[in-house]
């Protein structure tokens, strides 16, 4: 406790505890890089929750060990995630076991139920992503994919190269 005031304690707490923490976190994101708060896996997206939980737990404790061990934390978790990422990039096997695949939901004018079905996903969650999309006619879009972290592609057909189709890499789901 800061002071014997609870109202003073908690303005106190807020007035301090919180830029120091929103600081560390800042510092923390400058070494080890933007990719700490990306959607690039589900790994990805646990670690930025955590690190959000633990933010509200720096800025709420009562006494220094506990926002010290708060800060410790964060900077566990995102030095883990920065460890779990170099091995992703070096590690087809690791990226394999850690990683979800893209899924197709629609392609070529068809539904993918059995895929829709794996994934939660109903006709309306697509038929949403494709207004969002500005998919005018369903005839064309080319495809519409589930991506790994959680966002829903459109690819439409007027995207595509009019000769090749939608280029290979692009349309390459397992890297």
């Amino acid at each position: 406790m800061m002071s014997d005031n609870p109202v003073l304690d908690m303005l106190l707490r807020s007035l301090i505890l919180v830029p120091i923490a929103v600081a560390w976190i800042v510092i923390m994101v400058r070494v080890i890089g933007l990719r700490s708060f990306s959607k690039m896996a589900s790994f990805d997206f646990a670690i930025t929750v955590a690190i959000g939980s633990l933010l509200a737990t720096a800025t709420t404790v009562d006494t220094w060990l506990g926002f010290f061990s708060a800060l410790l934390s964060i900077s566990v978790m995102m030095a883990t995630q920065y460890a779990v990422a170099w091995f992703r990039v070096r590690s087809r096997w690791f990226r394999d076991l850690i990683s979800n695949d893209p899924v197709v939901l629609f392609e070529g004018g068809e539904y993918c139920i059995e895929n829709m079905k794996r994934s939660r996903v109903t006709k309306s969650d697509v038929l949403g992503k494709l207004r969002e999309a500005n998919a005018i006619r369903i005839d064309d879009v080319h495809a519409v994919i589930l991506e790994v972290t959680g966002d829903i592609s459109v690819l439409h057909k007027t995207d595509a190269n009019e000769e090749g189709g939608v280029d290979e890499e692009v349309w390459k789901l397992k890297t």
